[in-house]
């Protein structure tokens, strides 16, 4: 919205190179505003846009572009300010941007840091990808229990520009093991005479540097944090890391799940971004299996051909059938795969999943196979479509429809329990997949009861 309502007068002034008034707008904006305003103009009006930017606020700003917007104006800047963008940026940020470049580019801006963020850079991107160690950041304020409050104010005052977040101050031994947490607004509140040690309680939740990215994820949403350190095996601390790369890591995975429950593989850029071959390759997989999977249920379709030939009503409840199982199926996953994401359902709780299911089905499924019931009774009134026996057919469907529904439910909660057993992504039993499973067995249950009812009836 903002960039829409500045863009007009932005380009006038570009055109009209009046960089001093463009400079003057710009500072009135906050650096995520001023990436969005950049990132709606062609790849050289964002080059003439960014130079003009002081030092400091080009490196905030340049965090919060996509990688796209990132890589041209790396190549669109000379090499001097692409050195000073590097060095200034945060390390979180810049590993973000380091590990997403090709392995030629990433050596190349390697070599631009000073050597004490070449360092920090390379030991971050020595951690393992989607672990923790690639998100933390060195910068952060660590005390001594020795210090008295005054003593920390004053050292804050002096170091902490650089840091990440003042909102928690750490406490560390002389071999720098981390031995608790402080928030700044209880040092703030205490005596300036107090020590750190009678402040402190030994009680703080930490993350390991080698722990999943999802780990993070769940530890922050558990303790409501904003920041949370990060330590080696042996307790000490390396960095931390805040609650906004986690929030990009929660949202990637999100997106992720989504695009896997879609039946598609996930997108790694912005949907109207991603090449169109890209986009066809990530989802033909998918595509085809499921193709094959449905050519199953047109398999046994032609298994009970005989049986629809001697009735041919029977067909028109199929697609009835088959669409309420998948249907039921579909919502059971969705319910169980997120609530594994939250982590409100563990793997041993796959008996409390399957009775509360087994339950849910049943309810559902007489609910559903009572109106196909009604449905058939009512027609039965106005027409006689379904013969003398439309009493045995209504009690088919009824069923059927309570079998298929309860399969389907059944099969929707327990498939991305057994993934996540196997150590599969329990999002990969998307809704298509489920359905399609289920679709198979519905035709089975279906032509199986009408056989047991029906038979010597209109079989």
């Amino acid at each position: 919205m903002l960039g829409k309502l500045l863009k007009p007068e932005l380009r006038e002034l570009i055109e009209a190179r009046h960089f001093t008034a463009l400079r003057e707008m710009l500072m009135n904006l906050s650096p995520p505003d001023i990436a969005e305003l950049i990132s709606d103009l062609d790849d050289e009006e964002q080059a003439v846009i960014f130079r003009i930017l002081p030092r400091q606020v080009a490196s905030v700003t340049f965090a919060y572009f996509d990688l796209d917007v990132q890589e041209g104006l790396l190549k669109a800047l000379g090499r001097n300010q692409v050195s000073e963008i590097l060095n200034d940026m945060t390390p979180d940020d810049r590993t973000a941007l380091l590990e997403e470049l090709p392995a030629e580019v990433t050596i190349q801006l390697l070599a631009l840091l000073s050597p004490e963020e070449q360092r920090i850079a390379r030991s971050l991107l020595g951690y393992p990808e989607e672990t923790i160690g690639r998100l933390m950041t060195p910068d952060y304020i660590a005390v001594r229990e020795s210090w008295t409050v005054a003593d920390v104010l004053a050292y804050i005052r002096q170091n902490g520009r650089d840091s990440e977040t003042l909102n928690v101050i750490y406490v560390v031994d002389e071999h720098g093991k981390l031995i608790d947490d402080l928030r700044i607004r209880e040092l703030l509140l205490a005596p300036l005479e107090k020590r750190v040690s009678d402040l402190v309680d030994r009680q703080f939740e930490a993350l390991k540097a080698t722990d999943d990215q999802e780990t993070a994820v769940a530890a922050f949403r558990k303790h409501d944090r904003v920041a949370l350190p990060v330590t080696d095996s042996e307790g000490v601390l390396l960095g931390i890391v805040t609650v906004d790369d986690i929030l990009d890591v929660a949202e990637a995975e999100a997106t992720e799940d989504i695009h896997k429950f879609g039946a598609t593989e996930a997108l790694d850029e912005p949907y109207l971004k991603v090449a169109l071959s890209k986009m066809v390759r990530g989802r033909v997989g998918w595509l085809v299996l499921l193709f094959f999977g449905e050519m199953l249920t047109a398999t046994a379709i032609g298994f009970f051909e005989g049986e629809i030939a001697r009735a041919v009503i029977l067909a028109l409840f199929i697609p009835l059938i088959i669409s309420s199982g998948g249907n039921s199926g579909s919502q059971a996953a969705t319910l169980v795969i997120r609530a594994l994401a939250l982590g409100e359902v563990r793997l041993s709780d796959w008996w409390r999943v399957m009775s509360r299911e087994i339950v849910s089905g049943v309810v559902l499924g007489m609910a559903l196979g009572m109106i196909g019931f009604l449905r058939i009774a009512t027609w039965h009134l106005f027409s006689d479509i379904y013969g003398p026996y439309w009493m045995s057919i209504g009690i088919t469907i009824w069923i059927t429809l309570a079998g298929v529904v309860l399969w389907g439910t059944l099969v929707g909660s327990m498939l991305p329990l057994i993934l996540r057993r196997i150590g599969l992504d329990p999002a990969t039993s998307s809704a298509p997949f489920v359905a399609t499973l289920v679709d198979v067995t519905g035709i089975i249950i279906y032509f199986t009861v009408a056989t047991l009812l029906l038979q010597g009836k209109i079989l």
